[in-house]
């Protein structure tokens, strides 16, 4: 890696690339509430509507590793910058699209730029952090995604009300150009070690960092698979325009608690204990909403507390990619970045599929369903657990070197 001594990064650094975040996670967050009106005006059905969000994320998956190599010379500032830029042009034709077909366009322009961006903003903080608060880095960066639920989505739903979704993806855009400026003009000189595709794909046949990357795809699935659908989960108990709103609002106040705890708390635990505490909570939150699904006000006591596990399930899980990946750690995270959306694209379609099969009230039980297969999974293959000769492998001791305070 090839940078200058001033150009460590501090707290308000951090913060820039917060700022793009933030419109990433308005954009993430208010499509959900927005998706009854986006379907009513493109003549769909609300679970095609849903695909929008699975549109995203396979462009993002897809793209993000042949992202990398492509700009793998490139100074980091220029990247970042160009992605948030490619990101306000797919929100442009979201909000102008007059189809269907033109507004998914624009949803995998996004995410192409989404995975740019947001790729290289988690690999260049955590290979500029100290390992004892890599967590918390990856936090602040992650913060704007949890500030976007909790300001965002209230302010864009009261816009989508006020001026329909197109005004809500108009005012993403103007997020999205004022990110844009900030990371171009803020962001130090940074140069990450160029890696070719091939490199790149031999980080999968690494069998540590290939189970890693795995769970990563699982991991966010079952909190998709209801959160992409929470106008209509909400919609079970209650027909009240605001409902919808409250009901983001909650599970974006707690998905923002989530994340001013979640830093402090990976970097002195394990990240496998956190992890595995985060789908368990997931487990029995999902169960509860299946049984209260009702009422509205255990509803949102439930998406409150989903909203908490959301953090939990990613910052650690970053954080054991990138401990694992050693040498080619910023191109483990990279791919970790895609994996994320993978399981956010299995989440949101077989949340349609459950949608249009069985109803709203199986969304619920069918996310604690997945949500304990996940933990099965990420327990049995956690190479955290595996020991050579009584001692731990070097994925445990850097794990827990990373979590010392």
């Amino acid at each position: 890696m090839n940078r200058q001594p001033s150009n460590e990064l501090g707290v308000w650094r951090l913060l820039i690339l917060a700022v793009g975040t933030f419109a990433l996670g308005v954009d993430g967050f208010v499509l959900p509430g927005l998706l009854p009106h986006v379907a009513a005006d493109l003549s769909v059905s609300l679970a095609t509507a849903g695909q929008l969000t699975t549109a995203f994320a396979v462009a993002y998956a897809v793209g993000s590793p042949i992202i990398a190599t492509a700009t793998g010379r490139m100074d980091r500032r220029v990247v970042i910058g160009a992605g948030m830029f490619a990101f306000l042009a797919g929100m442009v034709l979201q909000a102008a699209g007059p189809s269907y077909a033109v507004v998914l366009a624009g949803r995998i322009v996004a995410g192409l730029g989404a995975a740019a961006f947001q790729a290289n903003a988690f690999a260049v903080a955590g290979v500029l952090s100290r390992p004892d608060r890599r967590a918390r880095s990856f936090a602040v960066i992650g913060a704007g995604s949890s500030l976007a639920s909790v300001l965002g989505v209230p302010f864009g739903l009261l816009i989508g009300q006020w001026l329909g979704w197109r005004g809500a993806m108009w005012t993403i855009a103007a997020l999205a150009a004022v990110a844009a400026v900030l990371a171009a003009a803020g962001l130090p000189s940074v140069t990450l070690p160029a890696t070719s595709l091939r490199s790149r794909l031999a980080v999968l046949v690494n069998p540590r960092i290939l189970i890693l990357l795995v769970v990563s795809a699982l991991t966010l699935a079952p909190l998709y698979l209801v959160s992409a659908y929470a106008a209509v989960v909400v919609g079970v108990s209650t027909s009240a325009g605001y409902a919808v709103l409250v009901a983001l609002f909650v599970f974006g106040t707690g998905f923002f608690l989530g994340n001013r705890l979640v830093g402090r708390f990976a970097d002195r635990f394990e990240s496998l204990t956190s992890l595995t505490a985060a789908l368990i909570v997931a487990i029995c939150a999902n169960v509860v909403l299946s049984v209260v699904q009702h009422w509205f006000v255990p509803t949102l006591v439930a998406l409150f507390v989903l909203g908490i596990v959301g953090s939990f399930l990613f910052i650690p899980q970053a954080n054991r990619v990138f401990v694992a990946g050693g040498d080619v750690a910023a191109v483990a995270l990279s791919l970790n970045g895609a994996m994320a959306y993978v399981g956010t694209a299995a989440g949101a379609t077989l949340g349609g599929v459950v949608l249009s099969v069985a109803g709203a009230l199986w969304l619920a039980p069918a996310a604690a369903v997945v949500a304990a297969v996940v933990l099965g999974v990420t327990w049995l293959t956690a190479p955290e657990r595996r020991t050579v000769a009584g001692r731990p492998e070097p994925a445990t001791e850097a794990v827990s070197e990373a979590a010392q305070p």
